[in-house]
């Protein structure tokens, strides 16, 4: 948590009051909520409407069930709780280098609206899908384009898209607190409640002028180049050693998160191992590695079980130092060789 943010939530709660509310204090916490939603507009760029969440996944809950479209279509390296939420809906494959396969997109698109739901960076691999052309190519086919925005937001722009979502811990902002960015209205049902209508429950307003001070400060960039310089050696050793760093076969591989397979060691144990050296890393995404499962993303990029199987996430973010990338090496290195 960004300390702009944690002094925002803090004032956000010594005026809290329900912003629907006609009272003096409602509309207090009206004009507050207002002004950051305002601020968050200005900050991304943004030229629709904001709704309010409670984080990511309620705001892809609302863009994908909500969308006035007939079918939808997700990539098939989405993260878990777009399956979940709707498990009917045409999986687009993805090359090997996890970029979205573009032919088969064009041809699922057709005389029906469809929703395409695509996440901007790949929260496994870091990969950055080429959203200007996926733009072009659903909406000249009729569609609209959901972009899950969560690992990207505060660190590169926000893409050409009709949704986005966003979610405030991804950036140093606080828990529980995310938006649906929607180019209009009117590509949504509305379900009554708070949100002009789009969202029920109460705005968390703490939680939403955080987030508005947290992408105030991102305006400085995320995360110093000196700071994941010592991933480039390591990036070497890797390789000399036997492993897989994934990022050299990816499309457009973001440094922020690294998939890296290490050759003698699965990576459950090795997510143990880093745990006792206080080095936190998960397995797949960090949503679902509690559960050690085989990661989706890694099986749809047709990666190798014996390779996928050894596979850590590594994410950066903010406030990393140096010397914590340092040690993360060190002591993958020590792993690798024992």
């Amino acid at each position: 948590l960004r300390p702009q943010a944690a002094s925002a939530v803090k004032k956000g709660f010594e005026i809290w009051a329900n912003a629907s509310s006609p009272h003096e204090d409602g509309r207090k916490a009206r004009a507050a909520l207002e002004e950051a939603r305002e601020l968050i507009k200005k900050d991304l760029r943004w030229q629709g409407e904001v709704i309010f969440t409670s984080g990511a996944s309620e705001a892809l809950q609302i863009g994908l069930l909500r969308s006035r479209a007939e079918i939808t279509l997700v990539s098939s390296v989405e993260h878990d709780s777009v399956f979940q939420l709707v498990p009917d809906a045409v999986h687009i494959p993805v090359n090997k280098d996890g970029s979205l396969n573009i032919d088969f997109l064009s041809e699922k698109l057709g005389s029906r609206s469809a929703v395409v739901a695509v996440q901007h960076i790949n929260s496994e691999t870091g990969n950055r899908q080429n959203i200007n052309l996926i733009k072009k190519i659903v909406t000249d086919l009729g569609g609209m384009l959901l972009v899950d925005c969560s690992q990207s937001t505060g660190k590169i722009d926000i893409p050409n898209c009709d949704m986005a979502i966003v979610s405030a811990h991804k950036f140093g902002g606080p828990i529980g607190v995310g938006a649906l960015l929607v180019r209009d209205y009117d590509l949504l049902t509305p379900s009554g409640g708070h949100e002009r209508g789009y969202r029920r429950g109460t705005e968390n307003l703490p939680g939403i002028l955080g987030m508005s001070a947290a992408l105030i400060d991102c305006k400085r960039p995320y995360v110093q180049k000196t700071v994941l310089e010592p991933l480039l050696q390591l990036s070497e050793d890797c390789r000399s050693l036997g492993g897989l760093w994934l990022s050299d076969h990816l499309a457009d591989p973001n440094p922020l998160i690294c998939a890296i397979s290490m050759p003698n060691l699965s990576a459950a144990s090795q997510v143990v191992q880093f745990d006792l050296r206080s080095i936190s890393v998960s397995q797949g995404s960090a949503c679902s590695s509690g559960t050690m499962k085989r990661s989706n993303v890694m099986s749809a990029m047709q990666l190798d079980e014996s390779l996928s199987d050894k596979i850590i996430r590594v994410s950066f973010g903010w406030s990393t130092t140096r010397a914590d990338v340092e040690q993360f090496c060190n002591v993958w290195l020590d792993l690798a060789k024992s």
